[in-house]
This record gives C-alpha cells, structure tokens and sequence, in this order.
C-alpha cells in the first residue's frame, strides 16, 4: 500500500510535496536540530560566565567546533540520538548525551578545550528550557527561510496582476446581487494590501522564551 494512504495526515499523503520545504524544520530531525543548538549556545553562555569558575571561556576555535554540533547536524546525527533514546527513554537526555559523546571524541584534539565542559552540558536546565526555545526556534527559521518569502513571492505576482488588469472592468457584488462596478485590478490591489499587513503581523510577532532552571 502507498505510504501516501497509510499517512495520518494530509500534509503527510496527498499535500506532501506542498510542504517539502517545511520537511528539515518541523520534522522530528528537525526538532532535534534545534535542541542540539540550543544546548550548545547554554554551554557557550555557561562558559562566558564570569561566575562560574569551574568552566572557562572557549576560544574562537572551540567555539566554532562546538557550534558546528548543531550547525553539521545531520539525519544520521539525529537516528543516532534516536538510539540513544531507546536506552534512556528520554528525548531530551538523548540530545544531552549524544552531545557529551562528540565532546569526549573531541577530547582528543590536540587543543581540545570541550573535554573539560562535559558534565556542564544542560547545567541547571530542565527538559522544558531547551524544548521551548527549539520550537521558538523552528517556528522563526520556517517564518524566515519559508513563509513570508513565499508569501512576498505572491504579493509580487499579485500586484503584477493587478497593473495588468487595472482597467479590466467588472461587477462587483453585495448582499449575492450585483452592484457598481470595479476592476479586476482594483480588487487584486486590495488583496495584496491585505497580504502585505498580514505579513507585516506575521514578520513582527515576537518568538518569546525561558529558562528558569530545573526546579
């Protein structure tokens, strides 16, 4: 049977191809993504914290090493957090030890400085300080990189529409009986002022976040 039938949703079956884009943000690979980046910048904060003195800054280098965790993450990345998960039967603790397994391989750089920093990652977190920030995360990269430059794509087409038929004559309606008349690029227009306040809301609405620690 086509796994297109066996799917439980729509977006899964008959619109998948409408959504590929969507694929590597909202997939569960994706989810694990971004627990992984937000994971290793906490133990970049941790690290640049003068307070705490047990963990000392990285360099530039260790820094870009570490952020390249998240940055190269990839689906075999994620299948093996899945494995780990199979053992601690904990999504989060996975991404937790998948990234304490790259810091130990790291530990053998010869100016490893991410050795030492091993039991600071998820310091003083719990579960839900990295979920929310990775779904904030998500949810800004598809607004950025999907959504509203689509949603330009069309207000672009639309306005071009709109110039072409500007003088194109039709009935316009009311109460389902017709009315005076318009145009058809009149009508276009002001669709595309209604999709550019759209997207104005949709570009500006904050993505908040928290970490208010374990307990």
């Amino acid at each position: 049977m086509s796994d297109a039938l066996t799917a439980l949703s729509p977006l899964d079956g008959r619109y998948a191809g409408k959504v590929d884009a969507l694929r590597p943000i909202f997939s569960e690979y994706g989810l694990i993504k971004a627990r992984v980046k937000v994971e290793v910048e906490w133990l970049l904060a941790l690290a640049n914290d003068p307070g705490i003195v047990e963990l000392k800054p990285f360099s530039d280098a260790a820094a870009a090493r570490l952020r390249a965790l998240a940055d190269g993450f990839s689906v075999e990345d994620a299948a093996r957090v899945k494995a780990i998960e199979a053992t601690t039967n904990h999504d989060v603790k996975a991404v937790e030890y998948l990234i304490k397994e790259r810091l130990k391989d790291d530990a053998g750089h010869p100016d490893s400085e991410l050795g030492p920093a091993l039991e600071f990652v998820h310091f003083a977190c719990t579960s839900e300080d990295i979920n929310n920030l990775s779904y904030a995360l998500m949810l800004n990269q598809a607004r950025l990189s999907v959504l509203l430059p689509k949603l330009d794509a069309l207000i672009q087409k639309l306005r071009a529409m709109a110039h072409e038929h500007a003088a194109l004559p039709m009935l316009s309606r009311t109460h389902g009986q017709t009315a005076s008349p318009t145009t058809v690029g009149k009508e276009l227009a002001n669709v595309v002022a209604r999709l550019q306040r759209q997207g104005e809301v949709l570009a500006g609405l904050p993505m908040p976040g928290k970490i208010n620690g374990a307990v």
